[in-house]
C-alpha cells in the first residue's frame, strides 16, 4: 500500500507518542521528555526516553530510535502497512486505498532488516567466544569497553566463509536475502557463495530507526591475522555495497544516535572513522558520526543541518593537518558552498598533524579534542586561508586577484542573501588587511580624500617586539590570561595579521580558560598563523624577555608586573603616535584649528 508522508504526518499529529509507549511501558515525565526502562532490552536504570514535542523516543542503552510507527512495528512485531492501520484506526483516519506493489515490498525490507539483526547478533556472540580470545584483547586495547561493544553493537567475523551464511540458513533466511542484503557473494569460480566479511572487526551501520542497514569491517593486525599465501595486503576497511536497504551517501556511520546527542546540546562532530566516532562517545563528544568510507556527500552535509535543528551549533568537519586532510577539507568546502542557506553553516577544525581523534582522545582525553574543535575556522575564514596561505600579496595585481578570485568562489553560493554577506565579508577583509583605517580626532570617518594615511610612519621595531613579547607571554602561559584580559584587548597592534592572532587567541581563551599552552599554539598554527607563531615564540623575543618563555619559574605577581610595564610603555607609545597621525591628518586637510589644539595636547603629554 502506496502511504503519503501526509497521511502519516496527521497519525502522528492526533496520537500522543507517550500516550501509546505509556500503555506498553511504566514513563515518569522528565522535564519536556519522559522515562522509563527500554521495552527493547533487558535493564534495570531507565535509559529510554520519549519526547511528544520532537514526536521520537531513543534508548541510550540498546540505540533504539524512532516515531510511533516505528515503535508499534518493533513492540509489536508488526509490519509497516499493520502499524499504520492499528494508529490510523486509533486516530480515527481511514486508511488509504491499497497497492499491493507497496505493501509486498514493505514486507520485503522487513524480511531483510530481521537478516541484519539476526546478523549482527551471531557477529556480536563470536567476539565473546573464548576461541576468538585473540580479537577481543585487540579490540580491549583499542578502548572499546563492554558498554561500548554494546552500544555500537561490535562484533566479529571469522576466516571461516560459509559459517554466517549457515547459521542464517538455519533461521530460514535464502541466499538470494543474503545476497540483497550484501552480506553473501556469488562465487566467480563457479563454488558457493561466500560470506563477503571475513576475519574481521564488525561496525553496525544503523538507520535513524536504529536498525542494522549495512557493516564496515576492519581488517584484524598482522600478529593475529591466519598467515598468508601471497602478497596481498587486504584493505583496512571494507564496507557495504548499496543495497534496497542502505544508500552509503545518505547514511552517517552513529547518525541515530548524533542526532539525540544534537537535541540534547552537543555539537556534531563529523570524523574519519568508525574507531574515531566511538572514541568521541566514550570521551562524551557525543554528537560524533562519520560518512561511509566516502567524501562528504550533499545529502550529508544537508542530514547534518536537520539533525542540528535550530540549536544554533554549527556542525564540524574534522581533518586531519596534513596534506591530505587539506585537500579533504577543499572539496568538502566547495561541496557545502552552494547549498549555503541562512542558518545553515558549518566549520573546519584540523588536528595536529599524525593524529586522528581516537589517538588524540587517547593520548589528550577529551580535553585535547576539545581544544582542535575550539579552534575550529568558519567558512570564510577557511576559504580566506585557502586563497591566501604561503601567497605574496605586496603587489597591487596580486591583491586584485586575489579578490577576484574570491567573489568568483562566492558566486556559486545559490542563496542570494548569504552570497551578499559573503561578498560584504570579502570587501571587509580586503579594507582591513591591505587597507590602513581612517581615522580622525571625533572617531567618524571624513569625506575628504585621506592624504595624511601617506604620511603615517611605518611600525617601528621596537614596538613590534614589543607587540611579540606581550603575544607571547600570554600563548605560553594561558592560565595568565586572566590577569590581563582587559589590557590584551586593548592592545593596539598595528601589523594586521598579530591583530588577527590576537583576536583568534582571545576567541580561544575567552572559550576555554583551561586551554594549555600547547593547545592554544595548537590552535593558532592550524588556524593559518604558523608563520607568525614561529616569529614570536622565538629565542630573538625571549632574551629580551625572559618571563615571556613557558613554564619559566616566575610567580604570577612578577610576571604581571613586568608584562604591565611593557604594555604601558606600548600604550603609551601608540596613544602618541594616534596623536599624531590624527595632527598629520589635520594637517593635509588644512584644518588649522584642529592641528594647533592637537599639537598642544601633544606638548603637554612631552612636558609631563
Amino acid at each position: 500500500m502506496s502511504i503519503s508522508p501526509r497521511f502519516l504526518d496527521e497519525i502522528r499529529a492526533r496520537i500522543s507518542l507517550s500516550d501509546v509507549i505509556g500503555r506498553k511501558v511504566s514513563l515518569t515525565k522528565a522535564g519536556r521528555e519522559h522515562k522509563g526502562c527500554c521495552p527493547f532490552h533487558n535493564e534495570k536504570t531507565p535509559s529510554f526516553t520519549v519526547n511528544d514535542q520532537k514526536q521520537f523516543y531513543h534508548c541510550f542503552g540498546c540505540g533504539a530510535h524512532g516515531d510511533v510507527i516505528n515503535f508499534i512495528m518493533q513492540h509489536d512485531n508488526l509490519s509497516f502497512i499493520d502499524a499504520v492501520e492499528s494508529l490510523a484506526s486509533e486516530a480515527g483516519l481511514q486508511m488509504p486505498a491499497p497497492d499491493p506493489q507497496a505493501r509486498a515490498k514493505a514486507e520485503k525490507e522487513r524480511g531483510l532488516h530481521e537478516l541484519m539483526d539476526e546478523a549482527t547478533s551471531w557477529m556480536q556472540a563470536q567476539l565473546k567466544d573464548p576461541k576468538n580470545a585473540d580479537v577481543k584483547a585487540y579490540i580491549d586495547s583499542r578502548g572499546m569497553d563492554e558498554a561500548l561493544c554494546a552500544q555500537f553493537r561490535i562484533g566479529y567475523t571469522p576466516n571461516d566463509g560459509q559459517a554466517l551464511r549457515k547459521v542464517l540458513q538455519q533461521k530460514g533466511f535464502t541466499d538470494a536475502q543474503m545476497i540483497e542484503a550484501g552480506l553473501l557473494k556469488k562465487s566467480g569460480r563457479g563454488k558457493e557463495p561466500y560470506i563477503f566479511f571475513r576475519d574481521r572487526v564488525m561496525f553496525p551501520v544503523s538507520d535513524n530507526r536504529g536498525r542494522v542497514i549495512a557493516f564496515g569491517g576492519r581488517v584484524l593486525p598482522e600478529h593475529i591475522r591466519p598467515p598468508q599465501n601471497t602478497n596481498f595486503t587486504p584493505p583496512k576497511y571494507i564496507n557495504s555495497s548499496d543495497t534496497p536497504l542502505f544508500d552509503k551517501g545518505r547514511i552517517l556511520y552513529a547518525g541515530s544516535l548524533a542526532g539525540q546527542a544534537a537535541y540534547e546540546g552537543h555539537t556534531l562532530i563529523v570524523t574519519e572513522g568508525y574507531m574515531d566516532v566511538i572514541a568521541c562517545h566514550k570521551y562524551g563528544l557525543c554528537g560524533a558520526v562519520a560518512p561511509m568510507g566516502t567524501a562528504l556527500t550533499e545529502e550529508q552535509i544537508v542530514l547534518l543541518w536537520k539533525m542540528a535543528g535550530d540549536s544554533g551549533k554549527a556542525p564540524i568537519l574534522c581533518f586531519d593537518g596534513d596534506n591530505a586532510g587539506r585537500r579533504a577539507a577543499s572539496r568538502a568546502y566547495e561541496r557545502v558552498l552552494p547549498l549555503l542557506k541562512a542558518g545553515r553553516t558549518l566549520r573546519f577544525a584540523f588536528l595536529p598533524e599524525g593524529e586522528d581523534p581516537d589517538t588524540l582522545l587517547r593520548s589528550s582525553g577529551a580535553k585535547g579534542l576539545k581544544a582542535v574543535l575550539s579552534g575550529a575556522l568558519s567558512i570564510f575564514d577557511f576559504m580566506w586561508l585557502t586563497h591566501t596561505a604561503d601567497r605574496d600579496f605586496s603587489s597591487p595585481e596580486a591583491r586584485a586577484g586575489l579578490e577576484k578570485a574570491l567573489h568568483e568562489q562566492v558566486s556559486q553560493i545559490a542563496d542570494g542573501d548569504v552570497q551578499k554577506y559573503y561578498r560584504q565579508l570579502i570587501r571587509d577583509k580586503i579594507s582591513a588587511t591591505f587597507f590602513a583605517p581612517k581615522k580622525s580626532l571625533a572617531g567618524k570617518s571624513r569625506a575628504k580624500p585621506d592624504i595624511g594615511k601617506r604620511l603615517r610612519p611605518p611600525v617601528k621595531r621596537n614596538e613590534s617586539l614589543k607587540e611579540r613579547i606581550l603575544l607571547s607571554a600570554v600563548i605560553n602561559n594561558p592560565d595568565f590570561y586572566h590577569m590581563v584580559e582587559e589590557e590584551v584587548g586593548r592592545m593596539e597592534i598595528r601589523d594586521a595579521r598579530l591583530h588577527q592572532l590576537r583576536q583568534k587567541m582571545i576567541s580561544l581563551l575567552d572559550d576555554d580558560p583551561d586551554l594549555d599552552f600547547e593547545s592554544v599554539q595548537s590552535h593558532l598554527k592550524t588556524s593559518g598563523f604558523a608563520q607568525e607563531m614561529d616569529d614570536i615564540l622565538s629565542e630573538s623575543v625571549y632574551v629580551h624577555a625572559a618571563f615571556c618563555r613557558p613554564d619559566e619559574e616566575f610567580d604570577s605577581q612578577t610576571r604581571h608586573t613586568q608584562w604591565l610595564k611593557i604594555y604601558q610603555t606600548l600604550d603609551d607609545q601608540g596613544s602618541q603616535n594616534e596623536r599624531k597621525q590624527v595632527w598629520m591628518q589635520a594637517f593635509a586637510n588644512a584644518d588649522e584649528a584642529e592641528e594647533e589644539r592637537i599639537k598642544d595636547g601633544i606638548r603637554a603629554q612631552s612636558e609631563g
